[in-house]
């Protein structure tokens, strides 16, 4: 994989995805659909998923591209693969909360090794270098030419006094059970991906996920905090979570910066 060119690639597709998702966000209405699964999908998913997937099967014909809108993709396997969530966080753009992300993320071995988060309605774009560190870029946003960055890193924890960021909505009373084994100096909430992020950048400390998510939900908020020093461990054992599963489904896990005392849970 040409790195450069991939982060050339991921960056431009999730402005440009960015672009269709805000065009229907700030129209008078929009139609709201369910799938097979109860979740909500919007043309905006289906838009952005189109421009993403046409985009990265043009610059990268031979390697595999897994997306949650393409349910025949869900079915298949390779060593290394493109994985996308053109609207992670559809329930917050329903609602116009805000918290929604384009994510795009390339995984080899069953590691996500870089990856861009998109939140447009934020103005907040996160990616990994093509030499893997992560970085902000502070806007305004042009998609051919790289704007001012910043890199990021994740905070030393005080365990006695953890910051904590939780799904906005599907929060639930094991979260917060598990959450209140922590001395925790404060909590915030926050939609999609951008959980990761804000973890990577040192905002938290700490985010717990005991519900069900899908790959494509993780691999791209997942590269960023990795390439910002954190790391993403199962609940269950606190391995390393790792992709390419069979449905691509996650069991519950922990994002985390180093140093975070998990024995005091």
């Amino acid at each position: 994989m040409d790195f450069d060119r991939l982060e050339h690639v991921m960056r431009r597709l999730a402005l440009e995805a960015g672009d269709v998702i805000m065009e229907i966000y700030n129209s008078d209405d929009f139609e709201v659909r369910t799938k097979s699964d109860n979740s909500p999908v919007t043309a905006a998913d289906e838009g952005a998923d189109a421009l993403i997937s046409a985009g990265l099967r043009a610059a990268f014909p031979d390697v595999l591209l897994v997306t949650e809108e393409q349910a025949e993709s869900h079915a298949e396997r390779a060593r290394a693969f493109l994985i996308v969530d053109p609207l992670d966080g559809t329930r917050e753009f329903v609602h116009r909360r805000g918290d929604f992300t384009v994510n795009i993320a390339y995984v080899v071995d069953g590691t996500p090794v870089r990856g861009v988060v998109y939140a447009p309605a934020k103005g907040r774009m996160f990616f990994t270098r093509a030499d893997g560190a992560s970085v902000e870029e502070l806007g305004p946003f042009t998609k051919d030419t790289l704007g001012e960055v910043r890199p990021i890193r994740v905070s030393t924890p005080d365990n006695t006094a953890l910051m904590v960021v939780a799904s906005k909505s599907h929060r639930d009373q094991a979260t917060d059970d598990y959450i209140g084994k922590y001395a925790v100096r404060d909590m915030t909430s926050a939609g999609s991906s951008l959980k990761f992020c804000l973890v990577a950048t040192g905002e938290a400390d700490l985010y717990p996920r005991l519900g069900r998510t899908m790959e494509w939900d993780t691999a791209a908020g997942h590269a960023v905090l990795a390439g910002a020093g954190g790391a993403v461990i199962r609940f269950d054992d606190h391995t390393p979570l790792a992709y390419g599963k069979p449905g691509y489904e996650n069991p519950f896990f922990i994002a985390l910066a180093p140093g975070v005392d998990l024995q005091r849970a």
